[in-house]
């Protein structure tokens, strides 16, 4: 059947990048969405139109039974998913973690933590040798978002934590386990947190000037994914200019 990719939250931003990506580079791509269903079925049209084999599974990462209705259904439609992208993620508002609700948190960490923790752990009990993951975390579990998001750093630096120990687990499997960390990237995530054009601001801070885009995510995420990183797992990889 070869080899069939997962992405979650695979519809726009880096991981829309991805999906293409991996479609161009031979997989069987599955589109994940929890909302905006019409740009992740033109996505999939677009994808099969160019040939690849594609579809689009709706489910909230953040509720086990649709983890595991989303894995089924992937199964039947493409195979067994070898290949898995953790890309959803939320973030909300911009605000000083003094303003932040429980409610905020809640909703956070249920998506950007206990979301990735469900679909590795589906993932896992069904990759062979060979098989691998790539979580996407964020250079902000090291900068702590100060003022802005310290709820998404704290979130993003789980997800780093979970990689490396999930990599060690299934290492002797054959499974391998790594994490993309990318800093300020032109998406409309930023729009989500209240600034549209924060990666203009933000770029000044960058070593190399500009943000980041999603299609220099999108490679470091594919070559992880791929038998060139054969050597490598429970490493974290930053795509931030150097941030």
């Amino acid at each position: 059947m070869g080899n069939v990719a997962l992405v979650t939250g695979g519809s726009r931003g880096i991981g829309a990048a991805t999906s293409r990506l991996l479609a161009a580079q031979g997989y069987a791509v599955a589109i994940n969405f929890r909302a905006g269903a019409e740009g992740a079925e033109a996505l999939s049209t677009e994808l099969r139109a160019g040939g690849a084999r594609c579809v689009a599974v709706q489910a909230d990462v953040a509720d086990e039974s649709q983890v595991l209705e989303m894995f089924e259904s992937v199964e039947a439609q493409l195979g067994a998913v070898s290949h898995l992208v953790n890309n959803a993620g939320i973030l909300e508002q911009q605000m000083t973690l003094a303003e932040m609700t429980p409610e905020r948190l809640q909703r956070v960490f249920a998506t950007n933590v206990t979301g990735t923790f469900l679909c590795c752990r589906e993932a896992v009990r069904r990759m062979v040798a060979g098989n691998a993951i790539v979580n996407l975390s964020s250079v902000a579990a090291k900068l702590g978002s100060p003022g802005e998001y310290v709820d998404y750093a704290a979130s993003k630096a789980a997800v780093d934590t979970l990689t490396i120990g999930l990599a060690k687990e299934v290492a002797a499997q054959g499974i391998r386990v790594n994490a993309v960390r990318p800093g300020v990237i032109r998406t409309t995530m930023h729009a989500d947190g209240g600034e549209p054009d924060r990666v203009a601001r933000v770029a000044k801070a960058v070593p190399m000037q500009r943000g980041g885009e999603p299609g220099e995510v999108a490679e470091a995420v594919a070559w992880l994914l791929s038998d060139g990183a054969s050597y490598i797992t429970g490493t974290l990889v930053d795509v931030s200019g150097g941030r």
